[in-house]
């Protein structure tokens, strides 16, 4: 088939298009290369996928609307997935107009794309910040996230909105994937294990908030991405029939469905800086800090509806992943 991935040198995108590639899809990947973090590492990631030649990479801004237009009319795309998006929760405090062109004129490109085309399948990236001051544990798709914490969060909840708007007007099969807390080689350099390796392995602090007690639904990168192609395949279907006034989002008219993507299973952060410092063999230096604005203190997936449609558990642990990212870490920047 053929796909497009949006944020194509970006983490997830990175590592998805990969994966199709390997399996001999055609992969048109788009990108806009912004500064947001070290644009070396996006052009380090890009160059590791032009060894596949089922892979073409346009430089294209989704917040360019002729520009996504032209795209839409240049290929014949079956799928979609789209991943690109202006990431972070606390740059969005002080960068605001970036996450409005970004999340949401951009996201609305690619559905105006995909209604003109009427593509298969739009699978898109929403985020875990969307459950923002939620209280009940773990959480579930079908709790109410009506209180962001952060625009980054409200843009991300907007995204589902439009999506399930789109389905129910235009019959796009569309289906949302809450990230949580993806890490693993190539990650981006504004998370967690990105600094905290970085400034172990220099003997640098850490900056650690609400002085360590935090959780996070720490999930790694194959997990995702095997997650992201099956669920390519678990394609929702309108539904005549179905009483609308009833329904839940997995149940209800519109071919649009949320799902978890996360381990299913919280780690304390203080825990994961144990594993990096056991697999660096470095005592990590911790400045405790209060919680930052924006932040919660914890996350965790309930991830049992994803995992009956694609029948795929997580198979990497936190020792195990943080492993994997510091070798990678190593080898990258050749400490």
């Amino acid at each position: 088939m053929q796909f497009l991935i949006t944020g194509v040198a970006g983490f997830i995108g990175h590592a998805v298009a990969r994966k199709l590639a390997s399996q001999g899809h055609q992969i048109i990947g788009i990108d806009n290369l912004n500064d947001y973090y070290d644009v070396l590492l996006k052009q380090a990631r890009l160059e590791n996928l032009a060894s596949y030649p089922n892979f073409v990479f346009v430089h294209l801004d989704l917040a360019n609307r002729d520009g996504m237009a032209e795209l839409f009319n240049k290929y014949d795309f079956d799928r979609v997935i789209h991943l690109a998006a202006q990431a972070g929760v606390r740059y969005s405090l002080e960068n605001p107009h970036v996450y409005a062109d970004s999340n949401l004129v951009g996201h609305l490109n690619v559905l105006e794309g995909c209604r003109q085309q009427q593509i298969g399948h739009l699978v898109y990236a929403s985020s875990s910040s969307v459950y923002g001051m939620n209280a009940k544990f773990p959480f579930s798709v079908t709790d109410n996230v009506d209180h962001p914490v952060s625009l980054y969060a409200a843009t991300k909840k907007a995204n589902e909105l439009m999506s399930h708007s789109y389905s129910h007007l235009y019959k796009i099969p569309t289906t949302g994937l809450r990230f949580f807390t993806v890490y693993g080689p190539w990650g981006r350099p504004d998370m967690a294990m990105f600094k905290f390796t970085k400034n172990v392995l220099e003997g640098k602090p850490i900056d650690v908030y609400n002085h360590g007690e935090m959780s996070r639904d720490f999930t790694y990168i194959d997990d995702i991405v095997e997650s992201v192609v099956r669920i390519m395949e678990v394609i929702p279907q309108y539904r005549e029939n179905l009483a609308y006034i009833k329904s839940t989002h997995n149940d209800n008219k519109a071919p649009h469905a949320l799902y978890n993507i996360g381990h299913g299973s919280p780690v304390c952060l203080m825990d994961f800086i144990h594993a990096l410092e056991k697999i660096t063999g470095k005592k990590a230096i911790c400045n405790y800090l209060p919680m930052q604005p924006g932040d919660v203190q914890r996350t965790w997936a309930d991830t049992d509806d994803l995992y009956q449609v694609i029948g795929y558990q997580p198979k990497y642990d936190v020792e195990e992943g943080v492993y994997h990212f510091v070798n990678w870490f190593r080898n990258y920047y050749r400490i």
